[in-house]
């Protein structure tokens, strides 16, 4: 049977208190009351929840599944129950506007509980992750009057949210968007089906938001042409009671190969009346409405990464502790599969990647306080920048590894991982989606190039590669061997990612195709070394409570999972970086060997 989870409360508190640290967010206007007390005060509440309440529901809920009939979808059992404690304790309203009922609390403590959440139970967290979204579109774009009847009750849980985007002849490439919104008096009818509409329906809540992409009759062809629409499930008195059912109706739910406790909707608009929705801004700036949606959900799936990757690797830890196989090398008695050096290997691949990955994840979070909040406008627009260009990279690599990681822990419990009692195996199927939900990691690749390194001319990813130099000329400084070894690794990592960058920027106006190529290669060069950097940093704090501390066990376990990362993962960069300089020949031998696909 699957173990129980357990929030990693320790390394969680290190990145807040010591990384970032958050005493730099607690300075900003609206977060001054965010000290060290709160902070580990909601930690020790969310982990609580995490463990004792959403945790134990998860190998139950992948097992049963969601139930649809008639239009409806019954959740697991425990599940409705589970969100009712969770919206009644606030939950919902963490990081939301204190305007309409929100704690306003910052992203950077609301991140590190998610992940907890995440980890305890993906599927059940889905459905607040997309009401999160929802919540951050309205709020931003839509009319006073919008904003006063839907966010306090999303705010409070009472209703939830959802993002309507995909169709079936439009799944990536939304400028083929064909759901119909037709002008009615001071709302419009809307007429279409939208399909892999997460939490589409279910019976958590009273009330379902959709937030729903479509055109107007005389919109332009192509993106340019989308309008977003407030389309309730449950129409909505000027009071702010529920009136009549709307002509909206689940077809169907889909058949996946993980998170089934989540219900993956084909949702049907206007079979009968048309349903009737309402425009949010301007008409034809939809997609641009919806990317503020899209991009809290991409850090949002790139913290879901984090959190599987936990998840994983506490399972594959607390096996080989227990199980007891073959013979360790000068030792003759019989030991668990931990004392194996090659199980050690998997397991500190898992662990130190996953740390370098929450690290990412908070950092991103941070920045978006100081984008938000700042009080200085230059800061402020930094920071933003800083956002844009760590966005694709926390969603696209820190999914991109989970699944690795996933995979790893059914290869600790080896032939017992394959079986899907151990509950191993939940993980990497859970998983494997997050690659693909919101952009998969080639959009995200070339977002991170196109729209981010090439418009820019890649100053912002310059910025970035200074500071992470920066650090390792501060770790070459240490009398440590460990961290001059950090150093030294890291400064042959940014020799690498520089020169693939430089390639990129020269070669792209004139060869776009070859640049592309390499996308992919670039993105992980960048996630691998943001890592490493991180991972550089909390060895040089660790090393600095060492002063103090000679035996602090934390931060000698932290120094020694630096030199594994620094060593053993940091060093893919320079692979990498030598495939995005060889996009030319590379776009030559796809175009080649593919000829018989591509005539």
């Amino acid at each position: 049977m699957p173990i129980d989870y357990r929030a990693p409360l320790d390394d969680m508190q290190f990145v807040l208190h010591r990384l970032i640290p958050i005493s730099t967010i607690s300075n900003l206007p609206a977060y001054e009351d965010v000290g060290t007390d709160l902070v580990n005060t909601i930690l020790d509440e969310a982990a609580k929840f995490a463990n004792q309440v959403l945790s134990p529901l998860n190998w139950s809920g992948d097992q049963a599944g969601c139930v649809y009939q008639d239009g409806a979808v019954q959740t697991p059992d425990g599940f409705k129950q589970a969100y009712q404690q969770y919206s009644e304790a606030g939950w919902m309203s963490l990081a939301a506007n204190t305007d309409f009922g929100g704690q306003g609390l910052p992203l950077s403590l609301a991140t590190p509980v998610n992940e907890m959440w995440h980890s305890a139970n993906m599927a059940f967290m889905l459905c607040p992750m997309l009401t999160a979204g929802a919540i951050e579109a309205i709020e931003h774009h839509a009319t006073p009057e919008q904003q006063a009847i839907y966010l306090p009750p999303l705010i409070s849980g009472q209703w939830a949210g959802t993002m309507n985007l995909t169709e079936a002849a439009a799944g990536s490439d939304l400028s083929a968007v064909s759901t119909k919104a037709v002008p009615d008096g001071d709302h419009f009818r809307i007429i279409g089906t939208k399909i892999y509409i997460t939490y589409g329906e279910h019976d958590f809540t009273e009330n379902t938001i959709h937030l729903v992409l479509a055109r107007l009759p005389d919109a332009p062809a192509g993106v340019k042409g989308i309008s977003l629409f407030i389309v309730p499930k449950w129409l909505v008195n000027q009071d702010g009671s529920l009136g009549s059912r709307n002509d909206v109706r689940c077809l169907s739910i889909e058949h996946k190969l993980g998170i089934h406790a989540s219900p993956t909707a084909v949702m049907a608009f206007g079979e009968k009346t048309g349903a009737i929705g309402y425009l949010v801004g301007e008409a034809n700036r939809g997609l641009e409405y919806m990317f503020t949606m899209m991009n809290n959900a991409r850090l949002a799936v790139g913290l879901e990464g984090v959190a599987i990757a936990e998840r994983a690797y506490q399972h594959a830890a607390y096996y080989a502790k227990e199980r007891v196989q073959g013979k360790i090398a000068g030792r003759s008695e019989k030991l668990p599969i931990v004392h194996h050096a090659d199980v050690q290997r998997m397991l500190m691949r898992m662990k130190t990647q996953t740390e370098a990955m929450r690290a990412l994840a908070y950092l991103a979070a941070a920045q978006s306080d100081f984008a938000q909040k700042h009080p200085e406008k230059a800061i402020r627009e930094a920071s933003q920048l800083r956002v844009d260009l760590l966005t694709p990279i926390v969603k696209a690599w820190c999914t991109e590894q989970a699944i690795e990681i996933a995979s790893l822990g059914i290869q600790v419990h080896g032939g017992m991982g394959y079986i899907e009692e151990t509950g191993v195996a939940q993980y990497l199927r859970d998983a494997r989606i997050t690659s693909i939900y919101e952009g998969a990691t080639g959009i995200q690749a070339i977002d991170l190039l196109g729209r981010k390194i090439i418009r820019d001319e890649g100053a912002e990813a310059r910025r970035l590669l200074a500071e992470i130099q920066a650090c390792a000329t501060d770790l070459s400084s240490s009398s440590s061997i460990p961290l001059q070894q950090i150093a030294a690794d890291l400064q042959k990592a940014v020799q690498s990612v520089s020169k693939a960058l430089d390639w990129v920027l020269h070669e792209h106006a004139s060869n776009p195709q070859a640049t592309f190529t390499g996308a992919y290669p670039l993105l992980q060069c960048f996630g691998f070394i943001c890592g490493g950097w991180l991972m550089a940093k909390a060895a040089l704090v660790s090393g600095r409570i060492l002063q103090g501390d000679t035996r602090n066990a934390f931060a000698l376990q932290k120094i020694a999972s630096a030199t594994f990362y620094s060593q053993a993962i940091l060093p893919q960069v320079h692979g990498l970086a030598e495939t995005v300089c060889a996009g030319a020949s590379l776009a030559q031998a796809m175009q080649d060997s593919l000829t018989d696909l591509l005539r």
